[in-house]
């Protein structure tokens, strides 16, 4: 691809996020934050693999923001560079942070709604709070908090959480909510996927006036489809983005053919939802 179409793609990119960026949340008063470590194996061919990503959750009053903390580490990095060169759109973005969850998850009594973005469109799908589960008399103390035991069945894997009543959120890692309780962990029985709490801040340290600090931009105007119709959508991005950069002159080599093929039709893609 020459010059200027890099440059042409740059500054379209560019241009959207920096509208977008512009707005921030102010109407969700912070009363907790945590932070989940979340550890899983990408392919279950390959059992030594473990991946390793921190998602934060900061809850208001009425609901539930749960998103990965290399995706605010990028927002806040991108803002910071765009006030230094704000005009010119001449922003590096080689040494932002990735991450492999590109979703936003919001909780409620109601629901977990899910966030994400393809292309330039912000898409969205609901999901009912779990009801089915079953809860235990056992117990166990996992860093230093009391715990309680539940299990549920959800999406395709049989799934052991741990909640602590003395943490009264009814919230938890990913879509995994209505307990009496925060949950510190949940665990799949096959350990592929385990969401830990490795930190968190009570209200009483929380800044006096602090507020929600996801950007809008990540659940703001999103347009609701099913979770079926968002596949779809992603999967049709990927291919149309191809096929614009071959005709803008962009040459993909065998080798780089084969690595674009879907994740989800190679053997051994382990998915946290099974169905």
């Amino acid at each position: 691809m020459n010059f200027i179409k890099k440059q042409t793609l740059k500054t379209l990119f560019l241009f959207f996020f920096s509208v977008s960026f512009s707005q921030t949340t102010t109407s969700d008063s912070l009363r907790g934050e945590f932070t989940y470590l979340l550890q899983y194996k990408p392919n279950t061919l390959n059992q030594e693999n473990f991946y390793k990503e921190l998602f934060t959750m900061q809850i208001s009053d009425k609901r539930a923001f749960f998103i990965s903390e290399n995706r605010l580490k990028f927002d806040s990095l991108f803002m910071e560079q765009y006030n230094k060169n704000r005009g010119n759109f001449n922003i590096d973005m080689r040494g932002f942070p990735s991450s492999k969850f590109k979703f936003l998850i919001i909780q409620t009594n109601d629901n977990s709604q899910f966030y994400e973005s393809v292309g330039t469109a912000l898409l969205s799908y609901n999901t009912p709070i779990i009801q089915d589960w079953k809860l235990s008399n056992e117990t166990k103390i996992i860093n230093s908090i009391q715990c309680k035991k539940a299990e549920v069945s959800y999406k395709g894997r049989e799934w052991t959480a741990w909640y602590s009543t003395e943490i009264p959120f009814p919230y938890g890692p990913y879509k995994f909510s209505g307990l009496p309780g925060l949950i510190v962990k949940i665990t799949d029985k096959t350990g592929d996927y385990d969401f830990e709490l490795v930190k968190s801040v009570s209200s009483s340290k929380l800044r006096r006036g602090g507020m929600i600090t996801i950007n809008k931009r990540h659940y703001q105007n999103a347009k609701l489809v099913t979770k079926e119709e968002l596949t779809e959508a992603t999967t049709n991005y990927r291919n149309n983005i191809k096929y614009e950069l071959e005709k803008m002159g962009t040459v993909f080599s065998e080798d780089q053919k084969r690595q674009k093929i879907n994740e989800k039709e190679k053997k051994g893609y382990n998915p946290i939802e099974l169905e």
